[in-house]
């Protein structure tokens, strides 16, 4: 408990970052998670969030309150979200870990789209700004070809510049064409027939894992589990990863 109210304190300090008043509920939802109140806390990271206000340290705080719960496969998501955002932060990578070993879940049953991994790694490194870096570098040296025709140097550059320009937009190119995904945040969750809640239960979903999303409509995602059975799920039970979360219902 005090490793949490130190996450807690710590992430605190993320709060100036935010717009005044997001920041004032980002700190009032802090609070409430250090006087051990979860729920309201998480309500308000909630809100927060589907109001634009997303976030590496707001998901990270979320799941502190969440495993301080119980609530272990919303932890997950939470920080898997958090990943997301900040593929490189390095402690969020830890926690995802700890809380997959946790869930006794393999590392294939929360990545089942290789092309997210390519996706978090070219927003990490940027690669669309190198790629278009690199673009511009080819662009230069083929024009200072063409003006100055003994310059020979620019023209392996120019050439070079092309060819790695073209690699590293192919990664963010490859990664958009992954399926979305959605985490299982309930223990138990049905797998339905049919998108409707008098639906027949054809299996039930493993708190944590990571699915692919085949389909949406309305309130309900049509998904396949690790073991490839394909059914309906409801969005209270499997939160996506790819858009955050929808703004609490009146």
């Amino acid at each position: 408990m005090r490793s949490l109210r130190l996450a807690f304190l710590a992430l605190t300090l993320a709060g100036p970052s935010l717009a005044a008043p997001a920041a004032d509920r980002f700190r009032e939802a802090n609070d409430l998670a250090r006087a051990g109140d979860y729920p309201k806390a998480i309500a308000l990271y909630g809100e927060l969030a589907a109001s634009g206000q997303e976030s590496a340290s707001l998901y990270w705080n979320w799941a502190q309150a969440a495993t301080a719960r119980g609530a272990q496969g919303e932890a997950l998501w939470a920080l898997l979200r958090a990943r997301e955002l900040d593929p490189g932060d390095r402690a969020v990578a830890r926690d995802v870990e700890r809380l997959r070993e946790a869930l006794n879940l393999d590392p294939a049953e929360i990545a089942p789209e290789p092309l997210a991994a390519a996706g978090r790694f070219a927003r990490r490194f940027r690669l669309d700004l190198v790629a278009l870096a690199l673009f511009a570098l080819s662009l230069v040296a083929h024009g200072l070809v063409r003006v100055r025709a003994g310059l020979r140097a620019a023209g392996p550059v120019a050439w070079t510049a092309l060819v790695l320009g073209l690699l590293a937009a192919a990664v963010p190119i490859a990664a958009s064409s992954a399926r979305p995904t959605a985490t299982i945040v309930r223990r138990g969750a049905p797998l339905l027939d049919a998108a409707s809640p008098t639906a027949e239960p054809t299996g039930s979903l493993r708190e944590g894992e990571v699915v692919p999303i085949l389909e949406a409509s309305g309130e309900w995602l049509r998904i396949e589990d690790n073991a490839g059975a394909r059914g309906w799920t409801h969005v209270a039970d499997a939160r996506r990863l790819d858009t955050p979360p929808a703004p609490p219902r009146d």
